[in-house]
């Protein structure tokens, strides 16, 4: 009787396990920024990059990226700027730790280009946005990159300026074990 159960019990087991939602390790990242601060190009990186990626391009409406990155490694090579900008009056990354993206919609283009409806959350705050990317499938590693602008002020990460520029571009460089 127990033989007879346990072979159903097992294999409903192995099925709903393929059916459960896995996190993809982030083997490399390279989140960077750039605004211009005086008239100069001022860069920096944002760690701690989780990602929860569901992407196959010949399904792309059941695919979907999220992910997230810690406000608190905001790294500008200056530690008085650096603590500057987790402060409340840009990202107050005490009250806001985590920043997010996640796709809404995800379109094709040619050849490993895509396009990607995104929602992009920084300080409870939501802006949708579109970001060009490329993927490249290289063995069981998925290797992300993109790029797009922000106006930092929709956020409110910090006040209007005639020193630092409202436009922040930020460059995603990623790769995912599948």
């Amino acid at each position: 009787m127990i033989k007879r159960l346990s072979l159903p019990l097992l294999l409903i087991f192995i099925v709903n396990a393929g059916f459960i939602p896995q996190k993809n390790a982030v083997t490399h990242s390279a989140i960077t920024f750039q605004v211009k601060n005086l008239g100069i190009n001022t860069t920096g990186t944002i760690g701690g990059l989780q990602a929860n990626i569901h992407f196959n391009p010949a399904n792309l409406s059941a695919s979907s990226i999220d992910a997230t990155v810690d406000a608190n490694t905001i790294n500008t090579d200056n530690t008085g700027r650096d603590e500057h900008l987790k402060s409340d009056a840009y990202f107050d990354a005490a009250r806001y730790p985590k920043i997010t993206m996640k796709s809404v919609s995800l379109k094709h283009k040619s050849g490993n280009n895509y396009t990607g409806q995104f929602i992009l959350a920084i300080k409870g705050k939501e802006k949708t946005l579109e970001m060009p990317f490329s993927c490249v499938q290289n063995g069981t590693t998925m290797v992300f990159k993109g790029a797009f602008k922000l106006n930092r002020l929709d956020f409110g990460i910090g006040e209007s300026s005639m020193i630092l520029s409202n436009e922040v571009t930020v460059n995603v460089d990623a790769e995912v074990e599948n």
